[in-house]
């Protein structure tokens, strides 16, 4: 496909993400700061996408700016991220998509200090025990989950997860935005 052709696919795909979000124009204005007319122009097709314009719309729908455009695959597929150390667990991402859906493999040490401390904020976790066991107290519950054990919970409930030993253990997670931002970034 063209430039042109590029562009011209531009508006039903913006129509066509707002419209499987069960979104209206009004929501996204809102949610952007694009004024309707500019998005319902944008959507028909007259008016010409900006760069200034794609990357508010990318991240209201939380996918990749290259999806709005559909632009050609380029480069490797493979996800080569550096873990990161936080709190003393490693995170290594596995996922490289803004916005949405996070999914990390985690290495948890053993506790030294097992007494938790129970935390809520917006999201929802999916947790899923690869090697050693994990403890996750979610409201009333302390649960020990060992190796291919899967937990999923709303993190509005006070939780807490560590390692209760006597190995190192290693998670699959999968956080929303919210818990993601929570446990990963400082």
């Amino acid at each position: 496909m063209d430039d042109e052709g590029v562009l011209r696919s531009v508006g039903p795909r913006l129509r066509q993400l707002r419209l499987e979000q069960e979104a209206t124009l009004s929501d996204l204005a809102e949610e952007t700061g694009i004024s309707v007319s500019t998005l319902s122009r944008l959507e028909s097709g007259q008016r010409r996408p900006t760069l200034e314009l794609l990357l508010p719309l990318a991240r209201a729908h939380r996918v990749a700016l290259d999806e709005l455009v559909d632009a050609p695959e380029t480069g490797d597929p493979r996800i080569r991220s550096k873990p990161v150390e936080r709190h003393g667990r490693t995170f290594i991402s596995l996922t490289r998509r803004p916005g949405g859906l996070q999914s990390f493999k985690m290495v948890m040490p053993v506790d030294r200090d097992p007494r938790p401390t129970l935390q809520t904020h917006e999201g929802y976790e999916w947790l899923y025990v690869l090697s050693g066991r994990i403890r996750l107290v979610l409201g009333s519950r302390d649960l020990v989950l060992e190796p291919g054990e899967v937990v999923e919970f709303d993190t509005r409930t006070p939780h807490w997860i560590g390692n209760p030993g006597p190995t190192p253990a290693e998670v699959l997670a999968i956080f929303g935005p919210q818990g993601e931002r929570m446990h990963v970034r400082s």
